[in-house]
């Protein structure tokens, strides 16, 4: 299905995991020009920093914001995955954290939780967003980055045994989870 942006979407997903990130790129910029998701956009800037690129990359993350407002003003609820992006890329922290207790209170979920604890993490409330990050996972949710967002609020919090286990378990689970946090992962695996 060339022409299928989700589709191109995926492939690119893909073409990441194994190491291609400038068929990985490509894919991503095409199904991004077709229906320009903040999911699409976001792993396009993700693929651009990871291939050096990040002017275009921060030129596409300007996108998201855009591409977000346009979404809410016609009745689409993009909260939650709007706290988890502006978390990832530390944008307001304080108004993050507000924008996810919201989201977690319109839609309460594991992913709600997870979006808070994430955005308190983020915003170094470490304390604070444990329980959220413990609380998202409470279903039994095989999810590496929800396993990876409960490392981060352990080592945040202190506890950097805790982080790696969980860190290890997002990677055993998908080594190319994320391409913003599969690296950090790693890395903080290596150093031990």
């Amino acid at each position: 299905l060339p022409g299928y942006p989700a589709a191109r979407l995926e492939a690119a997903r893909i073409a990441a995991a194994q190491g291609k990130i400038s068929r990985a790129t490509a894919e991503a910029r095409r199904a991004a020009e077709a229906i320009p998701t903040p999911q699409a956009v976001a792993l396009l800037a993700d693929l651009l920093d990871r291939a050096g690129r990040p002017a275009e990359a921060r030129r596409q993350r300007a996108a998201i914001a855009v591409i977000d407002r346009l979404l809410e003003a016609n009745g689409v609820q993009v909260d939650l995955e709007s706290a988890v992006y502006r978390a990832d890329q530390r944008i307001r922290p304080r108004q993050t954290v507000a924008l996810a207790r919201q989201a977690r209170s319109a839609r309460p979920s594991i992913y709600g939780d997870d979006a808070l604890g994430w955005a308190l993490a983020r915003a170094g409330s470490c304390d604070k967003a444990l329980p959220y990050a413990k609380r998202s996972l409470r279903l039994g949710t095989r999810d590496p980055l929800l396993f990876f967002h409960r490392g981060y609020s352990e080592g945040c919090a202190g506890d950097r045994g805790a982080m790696l286990e969980w860190y290890e378990r997002a990677l055993e689970l998908s080594p190319e989870f994320s391409i913003q946090w599969a690296p950090v992962a790693r890395a903080a695996l290596r150093a031990g």
